[in-house]
């Protein structure tokens, strides 16, 4: 036999011979096969289950990790000690309810705490955060009113701070509800700068201690040279929480899938209560929106208030405003988690200054 009949026979264009008969797989080979078919459905089934922080996962619960984004950062500690002796929540109030008294309240409020000059300094740049979550207009209690945060911008413009920034991550469109809510036109029209978010606007944020969010994306670009903070939000039911005050408004500048939260909503409200510490808060109790929260969308949801609060302990501020404005006994667990986490005291007993008048 001559070497050209060892070969495989094939035909002129190197197509297999029709005679040609393939050797059957050894035990081995088929035994080899078997487990390395094995091996790659082992290794996509870790890929697609394991969880987001081991190696390899292919877990994505913000939606945002193909994204190039710089190092994780740290926000700074924003809060400003109160003068001695005062309390940690000032109350104004000044009779029947109008818009036209708020900006009184407000300042009754801040003097309780010392006044604003005591937190806010010349040449200070100030982000504001009000409540834009929703496409509503003022009258339904879902947001921040507009006549509260023109009062606030107005009393820091008088304080001659450098700029004054006005920024939410609304839950829907953005600019339609910065636009029904009020909030844009009376930020611009009082000097302030506004900030939608957008899709380079956020940036992973580094919360050590937090249980949910220790690290996470954040509406990060309004907070550039940013010197103080201050949380401007209404009062008002939540079917998940119990209630939406000071603390579940810093919720607005989460990015990512933050809906997922929602099963464990107590844990992520204690959380934003480390990831922000703000340099006052302040709580509209003119417009309480008592049931059918967060969103609302009947007036007749509504009551009519005659106080704006201030604080600088945030947990004590929404253990008195759940107690006073929404008129219910028993805290919302997230103040308690909130307390564990160093955030502040929910006992505000005899830490409260109300000034009337």
């Amino acid at each position: 036999m001559s070497m050209r009949d060892n070969k495989p026979a094939t035909t002129a264009r190197g197509e297999r011979h029709p005679e040609y008969r393939k050797a059957p797989l050894t035990r081995r080979q088929f035994a080899g096969r078997v487990l390395t078919v094995a091996g790659i459905g082992a290794a996509g089934g870790y890929l697609a289950l394991a969880p987001e922080h081991w190696p390899g996962s292919l877990q994505d619960a913000t939606g945002l990790r193909g994204v190039d984004h710089p190092e994780p950062f740290r926000l700074p500690d924003f809060r400003v000690a109160p003068p001695a002796g005062k309390p940690a929540v000032g109350i104004g109030r000044t009779g029947p309810a109008n818009d036209n008294t708020v900006g009184q309240r407000l300042s009754k409020a801040l003097d309780a705490l010392g006044g604003l000059a005591h937190y806010i300094q010349p040449g200070d740049v100030v982000l504001i955060k009000p409540n834009v979550a929703f496409d509503r207009s003022p009258n339904l209690g879902a947001t921040t009113h507009p006549a509260v945060l023109e009062a606030l911008i107005h009393q820091l413009r008088a304080l001659r701070v450098a700029e004054i920034r006005v920024a939410d991550n609304p839950i829907e469109s953005p600019a339609d509800c910065f636009l029904k809510s009020g909030i844009r036109p009376a930020a611009e029209k009082a000097g302030a700068r506004v900030f939608l978010p957008d899709g380079n606007a956020f940036r992973m944020l580094d919360t050590p201690g937090a249980t949910l969010i220790e690290r996470w994306w954040f509406f990060e670009r309004p907070f550039r040279g940013v010197t103080k903070v201050i949380g401007l939000s209404p009062v008002k039911d939540h079917n998940l929480c119990s209630a939406s005050m000071g603390i579940k408004n810093w919720y607005g500048l989460l990015g990512g899938r933050r809906n997922q939260f929602h099963q464990r909503i107590h844990d992520i409200v204690s959380d934003l209560s480390i990831m922000i510490r703000p340099t006052l808060t302040v709580l509209d109790g003119t417009h309480v929106l008592m049931e059918n929260g967060p969103t609302g969308g009947d007036p007749s949801n509504v009551k009519a208030g005659d106080a704006v609060l201030a604080g600088t302990d945030p947990v004590a501020l929404d253990a008195w405003a759940f107690e006073h404005l929404l008129e219910r006994r028993q805290p919302p667990r997230y103040l308690e988690l909130a307390e564990a986490k160093g955030s502040g005291r929910r006992d505000y007993r005899g830490r409260v200054e109300e000034i009337v008048g």
